[in-house]
This record gives structure tokens, sequence and C-alpha cells, in this order.
């Protein structure tokens, strides 16, 4: 039986649509359109990479796709913190 409350893919895919919601309607300004783009591209492909890695070729293929993902999501907590300190 699967723990829904800790699966990674759900909570990875569910941060993606969180995101779009919150910030798919940005303000009209250049740095707000600029950051929230941004920011979608990273959330979406955290989810994307996570999906990817769940059908890697071997043992450190799915490392890379796994730090990849890592990757995305610290590229959008310091894009969350830009956000929140211009706010």
């Amino acid at each position: 039986m699967k723990n829904y409350k800790y699966d990674l893919e759900e909570r990875l895919i569910q941060f993606s649509i969180d995101v779009i919601l919150v910030f798919g309607k940005s303000e009209d300004n250049f740095a707000s359109q600029h950051l929230s783009k941004q920011l979608i591209r990273y959330s979406t492909s955290a989810a994307l990479n996570y999906g990817e890695a769940q059908s890697a070729e071997s043992p450190k293929d799915f490392l890379h796709k796994m730090k990849i993902c890592l990757k995305e999501l610290r590229e959008s907590l310091v894009n969350l913190k830009i956000q929140k300190g211009t706010n």
C-alpha cells in the first residue's frame, strides 16, 4: 500500500499547480513577470524531471536526474525569496 502523504511525485505536481495558480497572473511590470515565468518553469521542471527519474536507465542516471530536480527546487526557493523581498 502506498502512503500518499509522502508521495513525492504528487507533492511536486501539487507544488507546480500551486505556483501556476498563484503566479500565473502576475503584475504588469517587467520584474514581476520575469520572475513569475521563471518560477513556473523551475517548479514544473522539478516535477517533470522527477517523473523522468522514475524510468532512469541506471542508478547513476537516476541520481543525475534527481540532482537536476533538486537544482530546480533550489532555484524555485531563491526565486520565491527574491519575490518576497520585493513585495
